[in-house]
């Protein structure tokens, strides 16, 4: 697609927060560098034999001055998703110089969501049942509806154009940038935000990805090792995921709408495709996510060859990853372009964890950089190009993004830097 096309759709800001800090540009230093976002679990009361202890906080941001992180709002929507939404939101508006007035807001569209949403709000609201008979708070099922992050961006932007929850499980965030992607080439708005809250972090969410052999745990008897050690994507010592938690925003326009309002606009979404492996409900099939990779790289117009690096979904569990890697290497013909995962540094924040990463690549695209895959002990069935501890220096015209989630639903994106 040529960039000269005022159809196309480009990148007009984003902003992210994870477990590696809250200030985008801190965040980005800490990454290329390697720096690791996991620690000793702490947001809940932990047992020894409560089976997980690492994993991946958010610093607080309640002492920002926004007004929805004022006491009274709080009150009202105690899930800690919607305050992170919405400082994301805030600061890429405020950071691509977009104003959404009355005139750009019908052709606004929200595609921000969560695959999660608030469940903390209703878990706590059982508790205090079954422990005191008090019953649930006016806000608690506001809170647990999984399109309520949405339409908590809408009424803070004004937005009033198709709004719509992408929930496709870890793939969310990528989905929320295809389906705003997709409006704005149906002519159905000028501008969409984007992007993906989850804060997973609740004891029977924690614990019951534990019981299903995806989050790591130690293995039995071995020598405790620094919690920074246990996100290891495509590593040979890979041992599951670690949780973690985050929000990323990323908002979208026509290279058209972009021009006219003076905004800049030197990344594009260049082709996508999502699949579903209609095969089980968390394992997932080689044969639809090839096929994923391969119509996202098609869909730009482009060849493999042209792909100057690629952002994987790379959890760190042994049946994932060597799955994405069996694809990439059919797909790339042996020669698969460098690789990053940014799991390794943050660990996987359930379906925001597509929109962070994607925002890491653009960095990446912007800079010339590719951040490390840390922890990284090579596999000899998994033989990838990577760099290790430190950024590489690269060149990235053309990027494709992996983001595959449970219920085997596949998202890919290529995205292209103009």
């Amino acid at each position: 697609m040529s960039s000269k096309d005022p159809k196309a759709v480009v990148v007009i800001g984003y902003d992210a927060v994870s477990p590696l800090g809250i200030d985008l540009s801190g965040q980005w230093r800490k990454a290329f560098l390697g720096a690791r976002g996991i620690g000793e679990l702490t947001s809940v009361p932990l047992t020894r034999e409560f089976p997980v202890h690492i994993a991946g906080e958010v610093p607080p941001i309640d002492h920002l001055p926004y007004a929805f992180l004022k006491p009274r709002e709080q009150a009202r929507w105690p899930s800690p998703i919607y305050k992170y939404a919405l400082l994301t939101v805030a600061r890429a508006l405020a950071g691509s110089r977009l104003e959404i007035t009355r005139e750009i807001a019908p052709r606004t569209a929200v595609t921000y969501s969560s695959a999660v949403g608030g469940l903390d709000a209703i878990l706590l609201a059982d508790r205090n049942i079954m422990g005191s008979g008090k019953l649930p708070a006016p806000c608690a099922n506001p809170n647990a509806c999984v399109n309520m992050v949405g339409g908590k961006v809408s009424i803070l932007t004004g937005a009033t154009g198709p709004i719509v929850s992408t929930v496709t499980a870890c793939a969310t965030g990528l989905t929320s940038i295809i389906m705003g992607a997709l409006l704005l080439k149906q002519n159905r708005a000028d501008v969409a935000i984007c992007g993906a809250a989850d804060f997973a972090l609740v004891e029977p969410i924690v614990a019951g990805f534990a019981t299903m052999n995806a989050a790591f745990v130690p293995p039995e008897g071995a020598p405790e090792e620094a919690p920074q050690r246990a996100s290891r994507p495509f590593s040979v010592d890979r041992r599951g995921f670690v949780i973690s938690e985050g929000a990323g925003c990323i908002l979208l326009a026509t290279r058209e709408f972009a021009r006219a309002h003076g905004l800049s606009g030197n990344l594009e979404v260049a082709g996508w495709s999502m699949t579903s492996d209609a095969h089980h409900f968390v394992s997932p099939n080689f044969e639809t996510v090839r096929r994923c990779i391969v119509e996202s790289i098609a869909d730009a117009g482009i060849g493999p060859e042209e792909i100057d690096s690629v952002n994987a979904h790379a959890t760190a569990t042994r049946v994932g990853d060597k799955v994405e890697f069996d694809a990439l290497h059919q797909v790339f013909g042996g020669r698969i372009p460098p690789i990053t995962a940014c799991k390794s540094l943050i660990g996987h924040a359930m379906g925001a964890s597509s929109a962070i990463e994607t925002i890491f690549g653009f960095r990446g695209m912007e800079t010339d950089l590719l951040p490390p895959i840390i922890n990284y002990t090579p596999d000899p069935v998994i033989d990838i190009d990577c760099p290790t501890e430190n950024s590489r220096s690269l060149s990235q015209e053309f990027m494709l993004k992996n983001s595959f989630g449970f219920g085997g639903c596949n998202s890919c994106a290529v995205f292209k830097k103009t």
